[in-house]
C-alpha cells in the first residue's frame, strides 16, 4: 500500500509544472492578442520586436522547468555556435514534448507551419519565407526532413521508409527515417542569399534502449518531468551554403547522405559493442545550462499575471473563454491551413 502510494505520488510529479505551463497559455494568448490590436497602427518592426519578447517570455518559462525541475543534462558536441547567424536547422525527429500544444503559438508568432504529404503548399511557404527575408527578421528555421517522428512502437512507418529507400536505390537507414527534400529545398532556395549556414543536428536520448538492446520511444514531456531521461545528447555540424547542391534532385541525394551520417552517429550511440562508446557522440561534450536569471523572471511574471486574473470573477471568465476558444481556433487553424 505504502509503495503504491509512493509510486503514484512520484508519477504525478509532472502535474505542477504541466499545470503552470499549460495554465499560463491563455495569459500568453491574451497578451499577444492585446498587443496585436494595439500595434495595428504601429510600424511592423516594432510589432515583431515585442512579439518576439512575448514568445521568448513563454518559452523561457518552459525552459525553467526543463532546466531546473527535470534534472536533465543537455550535452552538446561538434560545431558550437559562436555568433548569431541566420540559419536553417535540420534535425532528426523523435520527441513531441509540448509540440502539439505549442503549434498554435508558433503559427501566431509567425512560424512557417508545414504539413507533410500531398498537403504541402510550396507557394505559401515561399511567400512566408520571402516576407521574413524582406523584413530582415533574424532567421532560425527548424525543419524535420523525416516528415514524421521515428517511433519504434510504429514499426510499419519505419519499414515503409526503409522499403522506399531500397526501391529508390538509397542507403537503408536504421535509426532515422528516409528524409524528404521538398521543404528543405524550398527553404534553402528561397533564402540562399539570406542564410549564413545550415546546422545539421542529431539528437539522442539516454535511457531509450531496453534490456534487449532495442530502441524505445523517445521520452514525452511527462517522462522528462518525471526525471526518466538523464541526458539529451546533441551533435551539431555547421555546413556552408556553397557546399549544398542547388538543384532539388542533387539536394535530395545530399540530404540522404546527411541522414546516413546521422544514422552512423546513432548506431554508435545506441549499438556500439564497446559499452564505453555508447551514450555519447564523438568529440568533447559541453554541458549546456541556462542560468536562473534567464528563466526565473519569465515564470514569476507569467505566473503572477495569471494568478492576478484568476483572483477576480471577470478575470476568471475571460481566462476560461480564452482557453476554450483559443484551443478551438488553434485546432481549426492547423486543420485548414495547407
Amino acid at each position: 500500500m505504502l509503495l503504491s502510494l509512493v509510486l503514484h505520488t512520484y508519477s504525478m510529479r509532472y502535474l505542477v509544472p504541466a499545470a503552470v505551463m499549460m495554465g499560463a497559455a491563455p495569459t500568453y494568448v491574451l497578451a499577444w492578442g492585446a498587443w496585436r490590436l494595439l500595434s495595428a497602427l504601429l510600424p511592423a518592426r516594432l510589432y515583431r520586436e515585442v512579439d518576439d519578447r512575448l514568445y521568448t517570455l513563454y518559452q523561457s518559462m518552459v525552459l525553467f522547468f526543463f532546466e531546473n525541475y527535470t534534472g536533465v543534462q543537455v550535452i552538446i558536441y561538434g560545431d558550437l555556435p559562436k555568433n548569431k547567424e541566420n540559419i536553417l536547422y535540420l534535425s532528426n525527429h523523435q520527441c513531441t514534448g509540448f509540440h502539439k500544444c505549442l503549434v498554435t503559438a508558433v503559427v501566431f508568432h509567425g512560424g512557417v507551419y508545414v504539413k507533410r504529404s500531398a498537403k504541402f503548399n510550396e507557394k505559401e511557404m515561399r511567400a512566408k519565407l520571402q516576407a521574413h527575408v524582406k523584413a530582415e527578421i533574424p532567421m532560425y528555421l527548424v525543419i524535420f526532413p523525416e516528415g514524421t517522428r521515428y517511433n519504434p512502437e510504429i514499426p510499419k512507418v519505419i519499414a515503409d521508409s526503409q522499403s522506399f529507400a531500397e526501391k529508390e536505390g538509397l542507403t537503408v537507414l536504421k535509426h532515422v527515417l528516409t528524409p524528404r527534400v521538398k521543404a528543405t529545398h524550398v527553404a534553402i532556395d528561397t533564402m540562399k542569399d539570406y542564410l549564413d549556414a545550415v546546422y545539421d543536428v542529431t539528437v539522442a536520448y539516454e535511457g531509450t534502449v531496453d534490456h534487449k538492446g532495442q530502441r524505445k520511444v523517445a521520452p514525452s514531456m511527462t517522462e522528462f518531468l518525471c526525471k526518466e531521461c538523464p541526458r539529451v545528447h546533441i551533435f551539431v555540424e555547421r555546413i556552408e551554403l556553397k557546399d549544398i547542391p542547388e538543384e532539388q534532385i542533387y539536394m535530395r541525394r545530399w540530404l540522404h547522405e546527411r541522414f546516413e551520417i546521422k544514422d552512423k552517429l546513432l548506431i554508435e550511440f545506441y549499438d556500439a559493442k564497446d559499452s564505453k562508446r555508447r551514450n555519447k557522440f564523438p568529440g568533447k561534450g559541453v554541458h549546456s545550462k541556462l542560468s536562473l536569471k534567464k528563466t526565473l523572471p519569465s515564470l514569476l511574471f507569467l505566473g503572477g499575471l495569471t494568478a492576478s486574473m484568476l483572483l477576480t470573477e471577470s478575470g476568471r471568465k475571460l481566462y476560461v473563454k480564452t482557453w476554450i476558444y483559443g484551443t478551438l481556433i488553434g485546432c481549426l487553424w492547423v486543420s485548414i491551413k495547407p
